[in-house]
């Protein structure tokens, strides 16, 4: 049996790839139904498409036989964790710790200033060609609170220190310090967001997380907040945040709606004070070359039997 490794990304465009394993191409093609690159059985390493549909990211998991390695190229794994049962009994899945927390976190920033300082009003006010100056919201001063406080929740922070922000709080699933300071546990949010001037959502979806951002956690939110997403849509009830933001409570900014992609005609399009951007926070410039040194620093992991770095679980029977 060859000891074959399908990859999203040519393997001549990636430096560093170790010997002794078939690199194999494979992104699932513009439809979506390109023929695999070899016997699936021979697949030992199997590198998840990125920015394909989810049918086509989890065509393969049933027929892989023999795989040792899932790597996704992104951060969150829920994509895969849907089908856990299609696959073989332990496999190491791994996420894309360290390839998207500096373009997640320039978006979240992004997102926050654009709509703290009316960047959208500014825009449909140039189209029209009328000049509309008014008083906005500083980012300065302002308490920020942190939902979920891995690697992203962390870069983002690291970004908010030069706005002279006046408070950041942190929460992820368990209590812990961190040189920064204190993380809250989950369970504190209820004590935590009526202090919050901005709430930024970086949690990865999990059954504890799905359907978080419910009426009651919005309820909850300052009359006056703004919400930012670059977690999962489904963190959020799409139903509850409508209610808030039609009767002009709270704005938000979301890089991830529930549904994806956010169909035409739906509500949330034209509700008031959101900002949509279509699930951007991964694709950009700095993504490749970190993809990359990723891939190959796994794959010599692998080759040399060290340790893999971001596994999430490894599966059972």
């Amino acid at each position: 049996m060859s000891a074959d490794v399908w990859l999203p990304i040519p393997p001549d465009e990636i430096e560093g790839l170790p010997e002794g394993l078939r690199y194999l191409f494979w992104d699932g093609g513009e439809s979506g139904d390109e023929e695999f690159p070899g016997d699936p059985a021979d697949c030992v390493v199997y590198v998840v498409p990125y920015m394909k549909r989810w049918p086509v990211k989890v065509r393969p998991l049933e027929h892989l036989t023999n795989v040792q390695v899932i790597q996704t190229l992104t951060a969150g794994v829920d994509d895969v964790t849907a089908r856990l049962s299609a696959i073989v009994p332990g496999v190491q899945l791994c996420n894309a710790r360290g390839v998207h927390e500096a373009s997640t976190a320039e978006l979240a920033l992004t997102l926050t200033l654009a709509s703290l300082r009316g960047i959208p009003q500014f825009v449909r006010a140039q189209q029209a060609e009328r000049w509309q100056s008014a008083f906005y919201p500083a980012l300065a001063d302002k308490s920020v609170l942190i939902v979920g406080y891995g690697a992203i929740g962390s870069a983002v922070e690291d970004r908010l220190v030069p706005f002279e922000v006046a408070r950041v709080a942190r929460v992820a699933r368990s209590r812990r310090t961190t040189a920064r300071g204190l993380v809250h546990p989950l369970t504190e949010l209820p004590s935590l967001l009526p202090e919050a001037d901005v709430v930024i959502l970086c949690t990865p979806l999990t059954e504890e997380t799905q359907g978080l951002v419910d009426a009651e956690f919005l309820a909850r939110m300052k009359d006056g907040a703004l919400l930012v997403n670059v977690a999962r849509g489904a963190v959020v009830d799409t139903k509850a945040l409508l209610a808030e933001l039609e009767n002009g409570r709270i704005t938000a900014a979301l890089d991830v709606t529930d549904p994806e992609p956010l169909p035409p005609g739906h509500p949330l399009w034209q509700a008031p004070g959101v900002l949509i951007s279509p699930h951007v926070g991964g694709p950009t410039s700095a993504f490749l070359p970190r993809a990359k040194r990723l891939l190959a620093d796994q794959l010599n992991r692998f080759v040399n039997q060290e340790p893999l770095r971001n596994v999430i679980l490894t599966t059972r029977a």
